[in-house]
């Protein structure tokens, strides 16, 4: 289910993820996403785009989302 999750949101978004915790739990995983863009309007758009998509999933609950510019 994660594997494909994240092939997904690559292909559909153009952005990197990796799962980023939570490794050895079968039922809880950690994704991270990062792009680079000139743009912030821009990322926070796509990442609320990414954030809406996972909460479609049904087989996946977010329990928490946090965005880091720089």
């Amino acid at each position: 289910m994660i594997k494909s999750l994240k092939d997904c949101l690559r292909n559909r978004f153009n952005v990197s993820v990796a799962e980023t915790g939570h490794q050895d739990a079968w039922a809880r995983a950690r994704l991270s996403v990062a792009l680079v863009t000139i743009d912030g309007r821009l990322a926070d758009s796509l990442l609320a785009r990414v954030d809406r998509l996972i909460e479609g999933e049904t087989r996946a609950v977010i329990l928490a989302s946090k965005r880091e510019f720089y």
